[in-house]
Order: structure tokens, then C-alpha cells, then sequence
């Protein structure tokens, strides 16, 4: 289950604003916009961002177990 909140925090640890993640991911805000709500990334998005986003430990993110 992806964790939303997470992925916005490490976002904002890092200084990414959204329409520069989704530029850097080659696709539209929108479309970036709607994948956060439903979580619904492919296996290249999800290691893109987290090079783009220098994430150590994808996990809570990405496959989080429940929601917190």
C-alpha cells in the first residue's frame, strides 16, 4: 500500500516540489497528481523517484503494510 504522507514528507526533506518530480519523471502534474492519490506507479516510476528523490528505504513508501 503506498503511503502518501510518507512520500510527500521525503519530498519536502528534500526540497522537490511536485511539478519538478513530475517534470523530471516526464509527465504531466496531473497525471503525477493522480498517481499519489491512488498509488498506482509502475515499477520504472517507482525506481526513478526514488533516485530522483534519493530515497534510502522505499519500503514504508511504496509497500507500506498499513497506513499510519
Amino acid at each position: 500500500m503506498f503511503n502518501e504522507r510518507e512520500f510527500e514528507a521525503q519530498l519536502v526533506r528534500k526540497g522537490i516540489k511536485k511539478y519538478e518530480l513530475a517534470d523530471r519523471l516526464g509527465m504531466s502534474y496531473t497525471n503525477l497528481y493522480r498517481k499519489i492519490k491512488t498509488g498506482r506507479f509502475t515499477r520504472e516510476e517507482i525506481g526513478k523517484i526514488i533516485d530522483i528523490a534519493g530515497i534510502d528505504d522505499p519500503v514504508p513508501i511504496f509497500f507500506a503494510d498499513k497506513l499510519t
